[in-house]
């Protein structure tokens, strides 16, 4: 399985800088989502 893992972000290196820069976005945008109605 990690020889599939290795395999896969070598495949796609040149997009992981942003993929991961999209979660991050992503889990910001929830945890923010989430945590707004309690500030209103």
């Amino acid at each position: 399985m990690y020889s599939q893992i290795k395999a896969a972000v070598i495949r796609s290196q040149d997009t992981l800088l942003g993929d991961v820069l999209g979660v991050m976005a992503l889990m910001t945008a929830l945890v923010v989502g989430l945590y707004l109605p309690g500030f209103l």
